[in-house]
């Protein structure tokens, strides 16, 4: 029996080798190396309603551990640009076509989220994007404080940016990941 400033390493008893081969072998009959095919079928199903391709969900959702709930995007994803608050019609029709997912957007300033709202009725929430003279505990208040109140937490939520600074979000946020825009609106037209 180990005493006092034991450090628990391995056993020195006899057969610890073959325990230990056996203890892994029993591990790897219980866990299946691949998915089940209609997990799949669910998954390839969830990536399409998302606009994603499957191998950027399979890896968010791993990553995040559970199911993607909401896709964060930054004005500059979605192209609104300038005075105009309206996103391009091909961008709208895309996030039209997202299902059982909140579509929500950060904006920059000048550009009023309010204003962005009602110009994009494909949006179900819009608020301020941090900015670059934040710190990092302030982007993290304003994104996760964002998150929480569209009832989320943050590995639900995918960041879809167009900088490195949108980049960032995602750990800030705690986020399930980050997609660059063009990969994203890329996957959604094909």
């Amino acid at each position: 029996m180990a005493g006092i400033g034991h450090n628990q390493g391995p056993t020195l008893e006899k057969g610890h080798a073959w325990r230990t081969y056996q203890w892994r072998q029993a591990q790897k009959k219980l866990m299946p190396r691949t998915i089940p095919l209609m997990i799949v079928k669910m998954r390839v199903r969830r990536a399409a309603e998302l606009g994603m391709d499957y191998k950027a969900y399979a890896s968010l959702r791993q990553a995040a551990g559970r199911d993607i709930c909401g896709l964060l995007f930054s004005s500059n994803a979605l192209r609104i640009l300038g005075g105009d608050a309206k996103m391009p019609q091909e961008r709208a029709r895309v996030l039209a076509g997202l299902r059982d997912a909140k579509r929500l957007s950060l904006v920059y300033r000048p550009l009023d989220p309010a204003a962005v709202h009602d110009a994009n009725s494909v949006l179900d929430a819009t608020g301020l994007a941090p900015d670059i003279t934040m710190t990092w505990s302030a982007m993290h208040e304003r994104l996760c404080g964002f998150v929480r109140k569209q009832n989320l937490v943050g590995d639900q939520v995918v960041i879809i940016g167009d900088t490195s600074l949108e980049n960032g979000w995602s750990a800030a946020a705690r986020a399930a990941g980050y997609l660059p825009a063009d990969r994203y609106f890329g996957a959604a037209a094909s």
